[in-house]
């Protein structure tokens, strides 16, 4: 048992219940698992392009999981 005291009112916020199932996190996700795939296919035929090919997908992935957080289709910062 602890002895410190917190009021209820400094308690902090409640975590938002969404848990990461936002357009955002979908279309990062699938995005990430496909560049995923294909750069493994690439990795064990080897073909270099093809690697290439999915690590590009993963950083379009990204920056489409940012864009739309950005555009609020994401969990809120706060």
């Amino acid at each position: 048992m602890s002895s410190i005291e917190i009021a209820p009112e400094d308690l902090p916020d409640m975590a938002h219940t969404n848990h990461g199932k936002t357009t955002a996190a979908w279309v990062a996700n699938i995005g990430l698992t496909i560049a995923a795939l294909i750069a493994s296919v690439g990795l064990a035929i080897p073909v270099w392009p093809v690697v290439w090919v999915g690590v590009g997908l993963a950083v379009v992935a990204l920056a489409a999981g940012a864009a739309l957080r950005a555009l609020g289709h994401g969990q809120p910062l706060q």
